[in-house]
């Protein structure tokens, strides 16, 4: 499973393990630092809250049913706007400090 996240014109490929034991505040102060070089900020974005919903629901759909995600996106999380894309694809944007889109995808490993 594999986190690409973008700002701007650039991007970072964050790998996930094991997605049953993730560490979502790491994960968060990464992006984070990803986006302080691109000279935004999060400015209070739930990317610690919002990562292991996205992941539950895309781990719910390598097991054959894409139904944890798409429950997901119907009910949303906060200033993100979610899309699930066929394939098992869950994406996540909203606006960091700078005004410049955030995009979380989360690609499956199937």
């Amino acid at each position: 499973m594999e986190l690409d996240v973008r700002l701007g014109q650039r991007s970072l490929s964050i790998p996930i393990e094991n997605p049953y034991r993730i560490d979502a505040g790491a994960m968060e102060s990464r992006i984070g630092e990803f986006a302080k070089e691109q000279g935004a900020a999060l400015n209070g974005l739930d990317v610690r809250g919002l990562l292991p919903l996205m992941i539950r629901g895309v781990v719910g759909c390598e097991e054959g049913c894409p139904a944890n995600a798409k429950q997901l996106v119907e009910r949303g999380f906060r200033d993100f706007s979610l899309e699930y894309v066929e394939g098992g694809i869950l994406t996540a944007t909203a606006k960091a400090q700078n005004g410049t889109p955030l995009i979380l995808k989360l690609f499956p490993d199937f």
